[in-house]
């Protein structure tokens, strides 16, 4: 640790709270608190333990889908969540409350250390001591010059070093002094991480995120507006109006299959072909959209995220009217083998409104247990090479309430019955690609036209992130100064003796708590060696 490092201020800010304060000294002593680096470093753990359930519970601005299946496996905890914001953690109060108290203490606990750093780069390298060999890296020799060549000789040699030299009229000493780069380094550091979360704050402010499921074709395509987006999350400063007027549609979708090991089934990369173009009537232009490689279209960047199957199902009512039909989204359960989980409505369905929820199996077998028998249907490929879809038949309110849709991923059975057969069994519809099957009661039937890929697409604006990567660039930097400078100070004392020769001492002392003796030793004799190497080539 360096001098400007143990300064006085931190110990007073380490005082307990003295028992007769009044307003004005509570005050200043809170402030001394809460700007203290103790008080920072807490601080900064106490933001990064806020950020582990951001990372480990499902976010509503991230993935408002697994939010929803959240909420359906866990009915009990999804309301205390909701009341802690765990949902959306770095929105919330408590995450900005921490946050903002982390930006105060940092300013505070720097802007004070910048003008004792001034006050230290200005100020002369002191004086040398009086006893130069009492120091622990010392040395000394005899040499017929004048103490005045000598000194005049180490001051050359030591400024060509990249030292500040300063030799005081009058003195028989030249002090010097490097390594001011070290508590820069230090500040630095301590600096970047302000503007890190400057960088971050401007764009939770000013950006957005949103997300949205496309199908592959033309009649699916995406333009860049707020009536397009299945999840959009915007910052408290967003201004719509500087959402870039960017559209595109995935004309084609590509998956490779892992088909060997343990991971056999799991697909191993996938892309999707888009056709996209930066304003209305530009040209279109191809991109090749894969996971960690993101469209970047001015400001905005587009991810791929996930994708997964829709069945493409057709529900006609008791009167044999089409009542729902098209790809809906299924939601992989298993990330190997892509079984999904899915629901169809069809409210306006006659005599009563229908529901279908079930499973899709993309390589559909039947899996067996420990002794061989056969067990429950699984899937044992994500590749769609045997595809059945298993649906259960509900009957009653399915989702519709004064006109207002519930979630289309998950179906409210506290208002609903599930349709049983005649043996009490739940009625249950497998079908495969082109498969018909007549609902019980009369109330219609299914068919499984086909199948269709869905892509998650993820859009977001973070104007902020030129500044955070500044901040990260600039703290690795500072880091590097911090660790590898030693800051060090050098003086060399010439004194004419009474046989008339000069003797010259020579002691350098680390500032650093990391420095090696033999360094020293060795430097100090570099510098004797330079001095009469000098000697010779003036003479």
């Amino acid at each position: 640790m360096t001098d400007l490092q143990q300064r006085p201020s931190d110990d007073r800010q380490a005082t307990p709270l003295p028992a007769d304060l009044d307003a004005r000294g509570l005050v200043r002593w809170s402030w001394r608190q809460l700007t203290s680096m103790r008080t920072a470093l807490v601080l900064l753990l106490l933001l990064a333990l806020a950020a582990i359930p951001g990372s480990v519970i499902p976010q509503e601005d991230i993935d408002s889908l697994a939010v929803s299946q959240w909420r359906e496996d866990h009915p009990r905890l999804a309301p205390i969540w909701d009341r802690l914001d765990l949902f959306s953690v770095y929105g919330s109060a408590w995450f900005s409350a921490i946050y903002i108290l982390l930006m105060i203490s940092l300013v505070g606990c720097i802007v004070p250390r910048l003008l004792v750093y001034a006050r230290a780069v200005r100020a002369r390298p002191p004086r040398a001591p009086r006893h130069l060999s009492r120091l622990p890296q010392s040395t000394s020799y005899v040499t017929t010059d004048a103490p005045d060549v000598v000194l005049a000789r180490a001051a050359r040699v030591i400024r060509r070093r990249r030292f500040r030299v300063e030799w005081p009229e009058g003195t028989d000493a030249v002090a010097a002094e490097r390594g001011h780069l070290r508590e820069a380094g230090n500040l630095l550091f301590h600096l970047s991480v302000i503007i890190v979360l400057v960088g971050v704050a401007v764009g939770s402010l000013f950006g957005y995120k949103g997300g949205v499921i496309l199908f592959n074709g033309e009649e699916f395509g995406f333009s860049n507006n707020l009536t397009q987006y299945d999840e959009f999350a915007p910052g408290n400063l967003f201004d719509p109006a500087v959402m870039e007027p960017f559209s595109f549609e995935i004309t084609d979708f590509d998956v490779e299959w892992v088909t060997e090991g343990e991971r056999a089934g799991m697909a191993r990369e996938f892309v999707a072909h888009l056709d996209y173009t930066t304003e209305p009537g530009a040209e279109p232009r191809e991109y090749d959209l894969k996971v960690n490689h993101p469209l970047t279209i001015g400001g905005t960047d587009v991810f791929l995220i996930g994708h997964g199957y829709a069945p493409v199902v057709t529900v006609r009512d008791g009167d044999g009217n089409v009542v729902q039909s098209g790809p809906t989204v299924f939601l992989p359960t298993n990330a190997q083998t892509f079984e999904s989980f899915g629901v169809i409505k069809a409210p306006d369905a006659q005599p009563e409104q229908i529901a279908l929820e079930g499973t899709f199996y993309p390589t559909f077998a039947m899996g067996r247990d420990a002794e061989g028998n056969l067990s429950m249907p699984a899937s044992i490929w994500g590749d769609a090479l045997e595809p059945l879809v298993s649906l259960g038949l509900w009957t009653g309110d399915v989702g519709l309430d004064d006109g207002a849709s519930s979630s289309v991923y998950v179906l409210d059975k506290s208002k609903a019955t599930q349709v049983v057969k005649d043996n009490g069994q739940p009625f249950r519809a497998d079908l495969r690609p082109g498969d018909t099957v007549e609902l019980p009661d009369g109330l219609g039937s299914v068919t499984f036209e086909g199948l269709q890929r869905w892509n998650k697409i993820q859009i977001s604006r973070s104007p902020g992130k030129v500044v955070a990567l500044t901040g990260v660039v600039l703290a690795l930097l500072g880091l590097l100064a911090s660790l590898f400078v030693r800051p060090r100070r050098l003086w060399v004392r010439a004194r004419r003796q009474d046989d008339g020769t000069t003797l010259v001492e020579l002691a350098r002392l680390d500032r650093s708590s990391a420095g090696d003796p033999e360094d020293g030793a060795a430097e100090l004799a570099d510098i004797v060696a330079a001095l009469e190497a000098e000697k010779e080539e003036q003479s």
